[in-house]
């Protein structure tokens, strides 16, 4: 996925871990996350081109976190993207590898990027690592873990949201608006976008859990319930999730505003995570 190929010695393309690398990164999905650090990056008014190299690196850390989160261990799911989960072909040890070894491709790849006189290349990966790490991403994680077959408040369950999904999508618009060496006040601006987005994204992807097939979302469905895993539609109700999550998007395309018009595709891959069936 980087702009640039890097030659490994002694690492033939062909090997069983590029093989189970390549099988989860290009199975599919929506690429939210680069998409909206894309986004973010012409809303700045910088370069596509530019951002690329951390578009790539977030969807990297994606898909890493994925194959993880389907391990028996964690969420023992036999489908992602609509096709058999990476340990299923590949086996749960080469699945583990795999992951490990995009988490730490997402890095090579970040570090090819331009750096801006606001934002040096050490700004960017850090932004990575703190998202990625284990206060963002992996706490959510583990929180997630901690709370099966417990009961849990809406205060908890935001707290899951906030860093297993929110705090991915806030650093890929981050890194766009940085990549433009946009000033504070639009860096500002994408933060409260990419929170709120995150938000609602989460959101409706438990809606989704309760409404939607298997084979109109690409897992399996019902999977959150089965767990006992604590969802906004079984904390308060499909109804109100439905107003939640219209409100976390009314509050994302607030934080827009700044733009003055120039965020369209922000504001349009926001509008599609509402609408959004799977």
């Amino acid at each position: 996925m980087s702009a640039k190929r890097i030659e490994r010695p002694n690492a033939p393309d062909k090997s069983t871990i590029h093989q189970a690398m390549r099988y989860s990164l290009f199975a599919g999905g929506k690429r939210m996350r680069p998409a909206l650090c894309l986004a973010a990056a012409e809303a700045c008014g910088g370069s596509r081109n530019d951002a690329l190299p951390l578009a790539c690196a977030v969807e990297c850390i994606h898909t890493y976190s994925l194959i993880h989160d389907d391990l028996p261990a964690m969420d023992n799911d036999d489908f992602r993207r609509g096709k058999p989960t990476s340990h299923k072909v590949y086996g749960e040890g080469m699945a583990i590898l795999a992951g490990d070894a995009l988490l730490t491709q997402a890095f090579e790849i970040a570090a090819q990027c331009r750096a801006q006189p606001r934002y040096p290349h050490r700004d960017m990966i850090l932004e990575i690592a703190r998202a990625s790490g284990s206060l963002q991403l992996v706490a959510g994680q583990v929180a997630d873990l901690e709370g099966e077959g417990r009961k849990t408040s809406v205060a908890q369950l935001k707290y899951i949201h906030e860093r297993k999904t929110s705090a991915l999508l806030c650093c890929s618009v981050r890194l766009g608006g940085m990549s433009a060496n946009c000033p504070p006040a639009q860096l500002k601006a994408l933060t409260d976008f990419g929170y709120q987005v995150g938000l609602a994204f989460q959101v409706i992807d438990d809606i989704l859990d309760v409404t939607q097939s298997s084979e109109k979302l690409g897992k399996t469905a019902g999977k959150d319930t089965a767990a006992q895993k604590a969802t906004y539609p079984s904390i308060v109700g499909l109804e109100k999730s439905k107003r939640i999550a219209q409100q976390l998007t009314d509050k994302a395309f607030a934080a827009l505003k700044p733009f003055k018009g120039r965020a369209v595709a922000l504001e349009a891959l926001a509008g599609y995570l509402l609408k959004r069936e799977h």
